[in-house]
């Protein structure tokens, strides 16, 4: 069972054509997708997507790129939206949270601070309303477990991870699996090549993160466009075969066991696809 754990399939970017890159994803065994907010704004956005497209979950959180334009209230929200949504199986985590220590609009030392609050706000929520988090994890490894190990474990998906083997183990300890996409597809992407092929065939689940971070195949755009082509979760199939062959083993082997980590972290995924199975 293919499951991406991390697609924007309400971005701007697939407004054109949504409704075939699902059917692409369909056709090519993606059984699941797991949509997750960036901001307040968007909480309706992939909570109404995930339940008109069969098989999708969602996560509710505000992103690190967004919080210089966000506010205390909109976590008061998102507060009050996973409270109204106690009860929706679809509703699978929280995100997408976490720390940005690399694009500069967001890394002054006022910025960090606001990004570190929003963090630990939404691992409190995550506490509160027994949810997993979808983490961002961008040059900010330590500071995120700085404030996992302050809490109870938590757990969820360490979302695009490309830290230290050292690190990793501390994620994994700390009850989270880590996303492969499509960076590890390109072959001088080393060290994230080598942590795909030695860590724990556990720690592991496939994602896209499209409309981004579309994989080595993709290429650029048209003409000396220098943006990539659009990414879709229907990719998700190629990323999980570079998975398996960076580890030896069966596509078939490999994508069970990255959906059976998938449910073990995101406990409600298992409910929400027996679900979209009955209906």
């Amino acid at each position: 069972m293919l499951i991406d754990t991390h697609c924007h399939l309400d971005a701007p970017e697939f407004d054109v054509d949504r409704p075939a890159v699902i059917e692409r994803a369909r056709q090519a065994g993606v059984r699941s997708i797991v949509i997750p907010a960036v901001a307040r704004a968007n909480f309706a956005a992939v909570r109404d997507l995930a339940h008109a497209t069969p098989g999708a979950c969602y996560a509710l959180g505000i992103h690190p790129l967004y919080v210089d334009r966000s506010g205390e209230e909109d976590l008061d929200a998102l507060d009050a939206a996973l409270a109204a949504a106690r009860d929706d199986p679809r509703l699978v985590a929280i995100g997408e949270i976490g720390l940005d220590f690399f694009v500069p609009a967001v890394n002054t030392p006022e910025l960090r601070a606001r990004q570190e609050r929003f963090y630990t706000r939404q691992l409190d929520l995550a506490r509160r309303h027994d949810l997993p988090v979808l983490l961002h994890v961008r040059r900010s490894q330590d500071t995120l477990l700085k404030h996992l190990r302050r809490r109870p474990p938590i757990g969820g998906i360490a979302h695009a991870f490309n830290g230290s083997f050292q690190q990793a183990g501390q994620f994994i300890a700390q009850g989270f699996a880590l996303g492969m996409g499509g960076a590890m597809t390109f072959e001088r992407a080393l060290q994230i090549r080598r942590l795909a092929a030695e860590l724990p065939a556990e720690a592991l689940v496939l994602e896209t993160d499209a409309p981004d971070i579309p994989p080595a195949w993709l290429g650029r755009g048209p003409g000396d466009q220098p943006q990539p082509a659009r990414n879709e979760p229907a990719e998700t199939a190629g990323i999980a075969r570079v998975l398996a062959g960076l580890r030896g083993l069966d596509a078939e082997a490999l994508i069970a066991q990255c959906a059976v980590n998938a449910r073990r972290v995101l406990p409600r995924l298992a409910r929400a696809l027996g679900e979209a199975d009955g209906a």
